[in-house]
């Protein structure tokens, strides 16, 4: 941050505490702002971005008791529309230069002291950007510990790192212990939780990569290969369930297989259509929300072949059915 940017910034303003403000109310604000405005809570806003840069600076400022009391030095000096000109004594009508606030602040002697920008600056010469750095130059106490969105000094976490798994869909349904092989040669062990969904991020705290204050996390992508007789829907285990002609006609008792690999009797009342859905409870996945249900959709199979007697009952029923349409409904709302 240039030195007049800095000497123009208002840091109990950003964090909205008065002058007298104690290290604990300065500490409160500032947290409270950085939730606020962290680029995390608002992705894309520029403007917030700048906002917690500024935050993080004023912290910074205020929270340490020597920078503070050097910055509440600056403010007293330049209160009363005090102004600074680039140089030369004076400039306009009631400006003050930089030489006139700096000579008074590290006795110079007013306007008899000379500074210059670069270089030794000779006898009577200062360099002001010596001067400005221990406000908030490269390598004053100010310029350390920024990095990324401004945070405050100190140390700092290592890196949040991506990683992608496949599971089977057993294994997405029971839960899973995985090795991951990362890119900087770490091995690292993970539990999947049970009831993970194709498609879903697991962040594994503390798994990324090592840092001064702590690791990152580790951002898990999870792919579920699919199942050739389950599918998933919310918690809920769907199957297609065939049933006979004659299960279906007069009904009966069947069993379904369930994920566990045990099964499970369901009653199919007669006349079930294709199509019918049978629940049973609580055999779905078991996740922490709870256990959804198993929905067993009804499969009407026709018959390939008939023997000779199967055939003469089946014609013998067409028969009975003799002037009955069952889609006489559907021309009808066709129709309209």
């Amino acid at each position: 941050m240039a030195s007049q940017d800095w000497l123009d910034k208002d840091f109990y303003t950003i964090l909205g505490v008065p002058e007298d403000a104690s290290d604990a109310d300065i500490k409160k604000a500032y947290r409270k702002l950085a939730r606020k405005w962290h680029p995390d809570q608002n992705p894309g806003d520029d403007a917030a971005e700048r906002k917690f840069k500024d935050i993080g600076e004023a912290n910074a400022v205020l929270s340490d008791p020597e920078q503070r009391q050097q910055y509440d030095s600056v403010r007293q000096m330049t209160r009363g529309g005090a102004r600074f000109t680039a140089g030369g004594p004076g400039g306009a009508a009631g400006g003050a230069g930089f030489e006139d606030l700096f000579g008074s602040m590290f006795g110079g002697g007013g306007q008899g002291s000379r500074f210059s920008t670069g270089g030794q600056g000779g006898a009577q010469g200062i360099n002001l950007e010596d001067i400005l750095g221990s406000f908030g130059g490269a390598g004053s106490p100010f310029d350390q510990g920024y990095s990324g969105y401004g945070s405050t000094r100190g140390p700092r976490r290592g890196a949040d790192v991506e990683a992608r798994t496949s599971l089977t869909f057993r294994q997405a349904a029971d839960g899973e212990t995985v090795s991951l092989q990362m890119g900087d040669g770490r091995t690292v062990k993970t539990r999947i939780p049970a009831g993970v969904k194709d498609g879903q991020t697991i962040r594994v705290r503390g798994k990324g990569q090592p840092g001064p204050a702590g690791a990152g996390d580790l951002m898990l992508h999870i792919t579920v290969l699919p199942h050739p007789v389950f599918g998933r829907d919310g918690n809920n285990l769907t199957i297609d369930l065939p049933v006979t002609f004659a299960e279906a006609a007069l009904g009966a008792t069947v069993a379904v297989p369930t994920l566990d690999g045990s099964t499970v009797k369901v009653k199919v009342k007669s006349g079930t259509p294709s199509g019918r859905v049978l629940r049973v409870k609580g055999r779905g996945i078991k996740a922490k929300s709870g256990a959804g249900d198993l929905l067993a959709k009804v499969q009407v199979v026709v018959p390939q072949r008939l023997t000779k007697e199967a055939k003469a009952a089946v014609e013998a029923l067409a028969e009975q059915e003799n002037g009955l349409d069952p889609r006489e409904e559907l021309y009808t709302k066709a129709a309209k």
